[in-house]
């Protein structure tokens, strides 16, 4: 056998090894990273009430939106309760951090925009102490260079990565129309959360007058993920966006609507107002 073939069957000999799955082997459910609410199951062990996953650590979500639609404050919102467990702000969502990182990258906005978003963040957390914030603005650098820096970064704080926000997902491509790099991103995103053990959270625009993701990045996308988070303008309170839950290979977390206080800051609204409630 040549070098070069035994170099492959060598190789090929790790791949399986590592992707073997022992189906005798009892494995934990992934861990939480964010939730919203609990539900009680029941269990070969008995009744047990666990966390409503938005996502767990090795998997990766994403949130659609049409333009302008307040993604990023949703986004904003996502971070701070992670980085403080629970917030003033956040209702009854909760982060699962346990001493891990929070990369967040944006691939859109200026540096003085950024650092906005950025600073809502802690403002909301409204902690002395957040710990690893990792704040990244992606706008000036090619598709290409900067899935080279997520990757740079990840490796980089391996062992430490917790939740990992990408808003721009569309941005890691040259066009979200091209199946191969389309194909790719996601294979990426996928790759990483495994990797490094950790939530990737990504955000994407909705084709207008559907609830599709653009492109067929978006399709990959929503094929991959655990969890499809949508937002939706609230048709009764103009001023409030919803949120739901669309897909999710696990239990989905409950409609929710978050409004925008005076001060620029998202927060969960208490009620929703459901018009045909008195018809069901």
């Amino acid at each position: 056998m040549s070098d070069e073939k035994l170099t492959h069957q060598m190789y090929m000999d790790l791949l399986k090894e590592e992707l073997t799955i022992n189906t005798n082997e009892v494995l934990e459910y992934p861990p939480t990273a964010l939730s919203y609410g609990e539900k009680t199951i029941k269990t070969p062990k008995g009744q047990m009430t666990v966390p409503i996953s938005l996502g767990t650590y090795g998997n990766f979500s994403f949130i659609q939106a049409p333009p302008k639609k307040r993604k990023s404050f949703l986004v904003s919102l996502l971070a701070s309760v992670y980085l403080s467990g629970q917030n003033n702000f956040g209702g009854n969502l909760k982060g699962h951090r346990d001493d891990r990182c929070l990369l967040h990258y944006d691939t859109e906005q200026g540096t003085w925009h950024c650092q906005r978003l950025f600073k809502k963040v802690l403002d909301m957390a409204n902690i002395k102490d957040v710990g690893c914030y990792k704040t990244f603005a992606l706008r000036t650098i090619n598709y290409k260079t900067r899935i080279e820096f997520i990757e740079h970064t990840l490796k980089e704080n391996s062992g430490k990565n917790g939740l990992v926000i990408i808003d721009g997902v569309a941005d890691l491509v040259s066009d979200v129309n091209n199946l191969e790099e389309s194909n790719l991103c996601v294979q990426k995103i996928m790759e990483w959360s495994t990797l490094y053990d950790c939530h990737i959270l990504t955000v994407i625009h909705s084709n207008f007058a559907t609830d599709k993701a653009t492109g067929h990045l978006g399709s990959f996308l929503e094929k991959k993920c655990e969890t499809c988070i949508q937002i939706e303008q609230n048709s009764v309170h103009l001023n409030n966006s919803t949120v739901k839950c669309k897909r999710s290979r696990g239990y989905a977390f409950d409609t929710f609507s978050f409004s925008v206080n005076e001060f620029g800051l998202p927060y969960i609204v208490g009620h929703i107002y459901d018009p045909l409630k008195d018809f069901k």
